[in-house]
Parts: structure tokens; sequence; C-alpha cells
């Protein structure tokens, strides 16, 4: 009998295995859901740079001014060079991340710096696409450019629309960004201050 006592568990234990398991349930559930937040927020930059992407390509205007092509511009070529691009790297990422596998620290650090590439080519692909359409509205007087959306209207409204979408992609990849180097630095001991150090630091 009293073997038989020692090897039942007692209720203390069953409570305790209980909060266990439900802790780790809860953990496995948050993982989830972060996981499935992350891969939608890496999925919302493919529709935006297909858009902008196919905006730009058909952006074309034949007037009696004569006729202008997004392809006559570099500017408005690479713009659509980095949304293909970008597409293309946002669909595969958010492919990655969502398989249910372990973040490792090579993982991580690869998607912090291609994150960050990315979110720095496409505020390079706005401004200077930007800049090219303020100037084809205002003009420069200074290098004798004159306002060309005058005579081409709608060529310089599906230009801003493309530009707008592409800038409100360069906003995902900030979130973007700002995930991928919590996931990584959060992986790092924070430094532990010496008492020595202190004291020299207030002495």
């Amino acid at each position: 009998m009293m073997d038989k006592r020692a090897s039942s568990p007692s209720p203390m234990d069953i409570m305790g295995g209980g909060s266990r398991d439900e802790e780790d349930g809860s953990f496995s559930n948050t993982v989830t859901t972060m996981r499935t937040a992350e891969t939608l927020l890496r999925l919302v930059p493919v529709a935006l740079c297909v858009a902008a992407l196919v905006v730009m390509l058909k952006d074309s205007q034949t007037n009696d001014y004569g006729s202008i092509s997004y392809s006559d511009l570099g500017a408005f070529r690479y713009l659509v060079h980095v949304n293909g691009i970008c597409a293309g790297y946002s669909l595969l990422s958010a492919i990655i991340v969502a398989m249910p596998r372990p973040c490792t620290m090579s993982r991580a650090w690869t998607f912090f710096f291609l994150d960050q590439v990315f979110t720095y080519v496409i505020l390079a692909a706005g401004a200077v696409s930007l800049e090219l359409v303020y100037l084809a509205y205002k003009g420069d007087t200074d290098i004798t450019w004159s306002a060309a959306c005058g005579s081409f209207g709608a060529f310089c409204h599906k230009a801003t629309a493309s530009i707008a979408l592409t800038f409100v992609v360069l906003a995902c990849y900030a979130v973007i960004s700002l995930v991928s180097s919590y996931k990584l630095f959060s992986r790092y001991d924070a430094p532990v201050a010496n008492s020595s150090d202190i004291a020299a630091f207030k002495g």
C-alpha cells in the first residue's frame, strides 16, 4: 500500500503538470499567431508592388504635343525593376516565414540584412521618382525645365499613383524591418554591468 501511494501523483503534481501543459500550449499559440501575422505582413507588399509595377508599365500617353512613356525615364524604369524584385522577395520570405521551423541565428541575421537592404532600395526608388514627378509638375526655371504635366496630365497622374503605392510598400517594409530587428536582437542577452564599473561611474 505504501508503494502504491508513493507512486501515485499528488493533486499538486497533477495541478502543476496541467499548468505546465497550459503554458506550453499558450506559448505555442502565441508563436503560431506571430508567425501568421508576420506572414500576412510580408504578403501585403506583394500585392502593392505588383499594383505599382502594373500601373507604371501602362503609363504612356500620346497627344498633339507628342508621346511619352515610362521607359523614356530612367527613374521610372528603376522603380519598375525595384517593385518587381521586391514582390519576388516578399513572396519568398513570406513562404519561408510561414514554415513551422525554428528560427536559427543565421536565418534571423539573413532576414534582418535583406529587410534592411530592401527598405533602403525602395526608399531610393521612391525618392528619385518623386523628385522627377515634382519637376514634371512644377518645372525648374534654373535649368530651363518646363512643367510637362500640363501637357501630359494622364501620364503624371499614373506615375503619381505608382509612386504613392511604392511609398506604402516602404511603410510596410519599415514595420517588417522592425520585426526582423526585434527577432534578431531579442536573442541576445542584455549586457551585465559589474559593480566595480558602477562604482567607478558614480565616483
